[in-house]
């Protein structure tokens, strides 16, 4: 079966490729290099998929890759799913239109890992078991956590995935000169293959590899860039700000950006910092290492090979301010504009510092870039609906059989990638980096509150959680909907009833205000047995008694 959907994939490549493409895009030259690199790596990852597709056989296989991944390994998967296309792409794109302004984001996506490291990463691998619903469930009622994460997963992933098949679908229009709308829905079919069959395991492994890929390809930009300015990064600043059409504004917070007060800066902050430890995907990876010292190691080296990554980022934002030009890059700009937009300055920086082969190599990173995000998102959404809401709330205890959650979350794995492919044409516009904001005020505001009180407060009741949790997500997403992205320029109405871009500072407050209130005011003999149950769980957060172990096979 797998070599059936490959063949039919490889054919819709082919197919796409030699289709109608559009105005400008058909004028480009068609890259060789980077369609045989490209290819290269569709191989490479269906070839992985095949052997994971052989281990992969129960539920824990399926999740977590049955717990057997080291902590390094893991360490450099989350890095791999982590730099998404949003920060190579998005970020590199942001700097290059608005200086400064792109550079919060990085920095902001950087800062939540500590929170991660301490707070929550030991807590995480004793509680859990396939999703982090499974640790504000452990002492809590089981259907209404459960349902309510399920709900704030599926809304973090759904945003996350536009962003994802945005920048998919630009890389591939600029790739091979075809339809955005064909490029978009080649990336929904691919992703639909690596997950149903592969599992966690094929994940994994396509996030390590596109991790050392991409880490890689940043290095040498970086390098060329630095050379070239006699390794003064004061040197290519100033070329920056002589080049740059806002000039010396570009180096400080700018009215003229996304972040054009302070309210917004500190909520985008607080959304990034707190949202970064609210991920499905990312939370998901915790389940995947043997034991909680695994886990504990799994971010350090995570955010090791995160921050350099983030350090580069900037420097590759500069070099295409100085670079990509109307003057010095022609060949880039079509009507004056950079052709494929803000987001594929990267890309197009790629041939300016290494030529074509360069440009192939980056263009098959970035495009694994894409796939592995999408991998893990699809796999914790997917993980949502059969792990959290089919065997838990659904099913009566004891009637759901691993068979039946594997063969759901296959179904949900393939209805996500028909979701995200038609919101992904939909959103076409949008930069990425923008969306991957709201998804993490989102996270931030329904995931992260009931999950850090779920572990370190006492006196949280289901009754406080629910109502204070739905209270965070329900604000969240109507706060993004009043605001100026959907408001303004999606709904086009002339001004925003909310005026910040952000909301995370109001609905994160919103969050922890509401279950604080409602689970004081909880008096009910449920409540008071939830609260007891508080003592047996931080010896097992602690400890790790009781908490599953790796699969051996």
């Amino acid at each position: 079966m797998i070599r059936i959907l490959s063949a039919l994939t490889l054919m819709a490549i082919a197919a796409f490729a030699g289709g109608d493409a559009t105005f400008e895009v058909a004028k480009r030259d068609v890259n060789v290099p980077a369609i045989v690199m490209f290819f290269v790596f569709v191989g490479a990852t269906l070839g992985i998929t095949y052997w994971a597709a052989k281990k992969t056989k129960s539920a824990s296989d399926f999740y977590t890759a049955g717990g057997g991944i080291t902590g390094f390994q893991n360490g450099m998967a989350i890095a791999g799913d982590y730099m998404s296309a949003a920060s190579f792409l998005g970020i590199s794109g942001l700097v290059y239109l608005q200086g400064f302004d792109g550079l919060v984001y990085a920095v902001g996506f950087l800062v939540g890992w500590p929170v991660i490291l301490f707070l929550m990463a030991e807590k995480l691998r004793n509680l859990g078991k396939f999703t982090f619903a499974d640790i504000a469930a452990y002492r809590l009622g089981q259907k209404e956590i459960r349902t309510l994460a399920a709900f704030g997963s599926l809304a973090v992933v759904t945003l996350y995935l536009i962003a994802q098949m945005v920048g998919s679908g630009k890389l591939i229009q600029v790739l091979f000169g075809l339809p955005y709308e064909y490029a978009v829905i080649l990336v929904g079919i691919m992703m639909i293959i690596y997950v149903t069959f592969g599992g966690m395991l094929a994940t994994t492994w396509v996030q390590i590899i596109k991790a050392i890929l991409l880490l890689s390809g940043v290095t040498f930009m970086g390098f060329v860039i630095m050379y070239n300015f006699g390794f003064s990064f004061e040197a290519l600043a100033e070329k920056a700000v002589a080049t740059h059409a806002w000039g010396q504004d570009i180096m400080a917070p700018s009215d003229k950006g996304k972040i054009t007060d302070p309210v917004s800066a500190i909520s985008l902050g607080l959304a990034l910092m707190l949202g970064t430890a609210g991920l499905p995907h990312v939370l998901m990876r915790f389940f995947t290492v043997g034991n909680a010292k695994e886990a504990r190691k799994s971010v350090v080296y995570a955010t090791g090979f995160i921050g350099y990554f983030y350090l580069v980022i900037a420097i590759i934002g500069l070099g295409a301010i100085v670079y990509l030009t109307p003057e010095n890059a022609p060949e880039f700009f079509v009507d004056g504009k950079l052709f494929g937009g803000g987001n594929m300055a990267a890309i197009h920086l790629s041939k300016v510092v290494g030529g074509n082969i360069f440009l192939g190599f980056i263009s098959a990173v970035a495009f694994a870039t894409i796939l592995a995000v999408v991998s893990g998102l699809t796999l914790a959404g997917a993980s949502a609906i059969s792990h959290d809401i089919y065997a838990n709330v659904i099913c009566k205890e004891g009637e759901a059989n691993e068979a039946k959650e594997m063969r759901i979350s296959k179904i949900a794995v393939i209805a996500i990638g028909i979701i995200g492919v038609i919101l992904g044409i939909a959103f076409e516009h949008q930069n990425i980096a923008f969306m991957v904001g709201l998804a993490f005020a989102i996270a931030a505001s329904a995931n992260f509150p009931i999950l850090f009180l779920s572990i370190y407060w006492s006196k949280l009741t289901t009754r406080g959680a629910v109502l204070g949790g739905s209270l965070g997500l329900i604000t969240a997403v109507v706060l993004v909907i009043l605001g100026p992205v959907v408001w303004v320029k999606i709904l086009g109405n002339a001004t925003a009833i909310f005026p910040y871009s952000y909301p995370a500072l109001f609905s994160v407050t919103a969050a922890f205000i509401g279950i604080w209130f409602f689970s004081i005011t909880d008096k009910s003999e449920r409540g008071k047995r939830e609260i007891e149950l508080f003592e047996p769980q931080i010896v097992r957060a602690e400890t790790g008694f009781g908490a599953d172990g790796a699969v051996e096979h």
